[in-house]
C-alpha cells in the first residue's frame, strides 16, 4: 500500500508551500536584496546587516554563526560576486545541516527523495498497527491538525481510528467528533472529565478487535510548564505499550510558527519527557518568521513531518528541507507581497 499518494504534483505542493512562507520569503530574500542593492563586494558590513535580518527572521543565532561562516569562506575565494549566488551559498548551507539532523535522528523515517512528486514516505510504508499520539499547547491548531492527519490515512487507503482524549474540555471532543464525521472516520470518545488513558485503553482495544490500522490519539492542550498535566502523557504512554506491546509509533508535537522562540521552548520540554518523534508547524502563513522552523531542527534535532497551511483539511504539506529552503529564499512572493 503506497503511503501519502495525497498531492496530485510537486507543482501542486510547491505552490501551497510557496503561499504558506510567502511573508517569510519576501522578508528574507528581500532583505538580502535590499542589503545588496548597490554593493560591488561582499564586506564585513554587509555581512552584519544580514547576520541581523536572518536573526530576525528567527533563524537562530548558531545556525546564522555556521552560515555566515561558510559566506565569508566563499566570499574570499571570490565565489561570491551577486544576490544571486550569495542566496544559494546560504541556501546550501542551511540544507546541509538541517538533512543532517534529521537523518542522524535514528528513530524516525524520513524521505529525503526529491525526485518523488507524490509521496512522503514511499520507501518506509508505516507498520501497522501505527499509533500517533498528537501533542501540543492550547491554541495551536492541534485538533484541526488531528482531522487533516486523519484525512491523509484514509485517503491513502488505511482504516483509521481517532481517539478524543482531551476529556477536560467538551469542545475538544465535539469539535473533533464533527471532523470524523466529515472525513468519514471511526472516534473513541467518553464522557468530559474521564481518565484520559482510559480513553487510550479503549480505543488500542478497539484496534486489535476491529483492525484499524492507524490510530491518532488527540490530548488535551498542556502547557509545558505544568508538571501533572505533562505526566498524564507519560500514562498514556504506558498504557499503550502495555495494552499491545507496540506504545506509540510517532510522538507528535503541533507548534504555531508564529509563537516564534516559545515554540523551541515547548518543543524542549516535550522531547525531554516523552521524546518526540517529529513536529507538525501551522500557521507559517501568518508570520514572517518562518525561520523558528530550520532553528527547531537545528537545536533539538527533531524532524518536521508536515506543514499546515490553512484550515480546510487538505491545507497540509509534507516537510522537506530543500524545497522548504527554497522556498523561504524565494523571490517569487516579492511582487505579489509588495503589492498587498
Amino acid at each position: 500500500m503506497g503511503l501519502f499518494n495525497f498531492f496530485k504534483s510537486k507543482e501542486e505542493k510547491k505552490v501551497k508551500l510557496n503561499r504558506s512562507v510567502s511573508k517569510t520569503s519576501s522578508k528574507i530574500y528581500g532583505g538580502i536584496s535590499s542589503i545588496f542593492l548597490g554593493r560591488k563586494k561582499i564586506d564585513e558590513e554587509l555581512l552584519e546587516e544580514i547576520e541581523e535580518l536572518l536573526i530576525s527572521a528567527d533563524i537562530g543565532v548558531v545556525m546564522v554563526d555556521a552560515i555566515l561562516e561558510s559566506v565569508r569562506t566563499e566570499s574570499s575565494r571570490g565565489e561570491l560576486k551577486d544576490v544571486d549566488q550569495l542566496v544559494a551559498s546560504i541556501k546550501k548551507v542551511i540544507v546541509d545541516i538541517i538533512n543532517v539532523d534529521v537523518e542522524n535522528n535514528n528513530d524516525i523515517q524520513v524521505d529525503n527523495d526529491n525526485d518523488n512528486d507524490n509521496d512522503i514516505d514511499d520507501d518506509n510504508d508505516i507498520q501497522i498497527p501505527y499509533q500517533v499520539l498528537v501533542v501540543g499547547v492550547n491554541g495551536v491548531g492541534k485538533t484541526t491538525t488531528i482531522a487533516k492527519l486523519s484525512n491523509i490515512y484514509k485517503a491513502s487507503g488505511y482504516k483509521v481510528l481517532i481517539a478524543a482524549a482531551d476529556t477536560f474540555r467538551a469542545a475538544a471532543v465535539e469539535q473533533l467528533t464533527i471532523w470524523s464525521d466529515r472525513i468519514g472516520v471511526d472516534i473513541v470518545t467518553k464522557d468530559e472529565g474521564v481518565d484520559p488513558a482510559s480513553v487510550v485503553y479503549t480505543a488500542i482495544e478497539r484496534v486489535e478487535k476491529e483492525g484499524y490500522e492507524v490510530l491518532i490519539v488527540d490530548t488535551a492542550g498542556r502547557l509545558h510548564n505544568k508538571v501533572n498535566l505533562m505526566q498524564e502523557l507519560l500514562k498514556m504512554e504506558k498504557v499503550a505499550s502495555k495494552n499491545n506491546g507496540i506504545g506509540f509509533s510517532e510522538k507528535l508535537l503541533v507548534i504555531d510558527a508564529t509563537s516564534g522562540q516559545n515554540a523551541i521552548t515547548q518543543a524542549k520540554a516535550f522531547n525531554e519527557l516523552i521524546g518526540l518523534t517529529g513536529l507538525i508547524v501551522t500557521k507559517l502563513d501568518g508570520t514572517a518568521k518562518g525561520g523558528v522552523v530550520i532553528n527547531i531542527i537545528n537545536e533539538l534535532r527533531i524532524p518536521v513531518k508536515f506543514i499546515c497551511i490553512g484550515e480546510t483539511v487538505e491545507d497540509i504539506i509534507p516537510f522537506n528541507a530543500e524545497d522548504f529552503v527554497d522556498a523561504v529564499f524565494s523571490n517569487e512572493n516579492l511582487t505579489k507581497e509588495n503589492t498587498q
